[in-house]
Formats: structure tokens, sequence, C-alpha cells
């Protein structure tokens, strides 16, 4: 019973970290690169593509729960059309792209579920796959959908283009404090 509940409340714990941090993060990226905006839910710049891989590396499930959750929200009380099929459909594949990501990555990469043979080039292998998923299953949900100046390659290109640079950039910032961080640690000892 015990184990139970503690799955339970981790399930919880990585759904809720999910929904927070990525809708922060959206909301700070869409304030700080509003002039890399392409069109319509494409930019040149998206840090929480970054943010949705890890999410979904690290909790899996219920971390591509929580982006959905916070995609649709995002979506549906902001810049798109208050259609709800349109924002559930962007909820998803938000979510669930990553998490097709980690899925083939794992299975295909060979890399470890907890993530302890992750380096640079299984990394960049995963930010692709992830970035050319996420870029082609929101473009066709946009299309399917009939949203105007989607879905054709110019719009994937720079979706894919935004997801790496947003991917890559967030992992830079990552790194370099955790750098400053244990640099900080060590002088004061």
């Amino acid at each position: 019973m015990i184990k139970i509940l503690t799955t339970a409340s981790e399930a919880f714990s990585g759904f809720a970290i999910s929904v927070l941090a990525y809708a922060s993060l959206f909301y700070i990226n869409h304030w700080l690169t509003s002039e890399f905006i392409f069109s319509l839910g494409v930019n040149w710049i998206y840090l929480p593509a970054g943010l949705r891989l890890f999410l979904t590396l690290i909790f899996g499930l219920p971390g591509a729960i929580g982006i959905t959750l916070a995609s649709f929200l995002i979506s549906y009380h902001g810049d798109f059309p208050h259609d709800l099929m349109l924002c559930i459909g962007i909820g998803i594949v938000s979510g669930f792209a990553p998490y097709l990501a980690r899925f083939f990555v794992l299975s295909n990469v060979r890399l470890a579920p907890d993530l302890s043979d992750l380096n640079f080039q299984k990394l960049i292998i995963c930010i692709l796959v992830y970035s050319f998923l996420s870029a082609g299953l929101h473009q066709w949900w946009f299309s399917t959908m009939a949203l105007d100046n989607a879905g054709g390659v110019n719009h994937v290109s720079v979706m894919f283009i935004g997801d790496i640079l947003g991917s890559l950039l967030l992992i830079s910032l990552v790194k370099y404090s955790l750098d400053i961080l244990n640099k900080v640690r060590r002088t004061a000892r």
C-alpha cells in the first residue's frame, strides 16, 4: 500500500511540476522572444521545447500529461481561436510529441530509462527526434484544423529550427547555471 501511495505521489508531483514549469517558461519565452514570432504557434526560438523534452524524459507519462494540460489551457486562453477541438489537439501534440520521442530514443538509441548514460551525442539525437516530431505533428494538426498560414514547409522548418534552438539554449543555460552553482559551492568551502 505504501509503495502505491509513493508511486501516486511521485506521479502527481511530476504532473504538477510539469504544468507549472511549462506554463511559466511559456510566458517567459513569449515575453523574451516576441520579436522572433514567425506566425501563430511558430517561433524562431522556443525555449519550452527543451523543457518539454526534459520533463518527459524525467517524469515520463505524468510529465506528458502535465504538458498537455498546460498547453491546452495556454492555447485556449491565448491567441488561438477558442475552438475546443483545436486546443485539445494542440495540448495532445505538445505533451505527447516529446513522449513519443522519449519512447523512440529509449528503444532505439540505447538510453537507460533513468538517463544515467545520457551524453551529448544522445542528447542531440533526442533533441532532433523531438523537434522533428513536434514540428511535423503541430503543423499537421494546424493544417488539419484549417488554420491560416499553417502546415507549409516554411512553418514546419521554422518550428523545427525554433525547437532545436530553444532546446540548445535552455540546456546551455541550465548547464551554465549548474557550473556557476558548483563554483560557488567550491569557493564557499
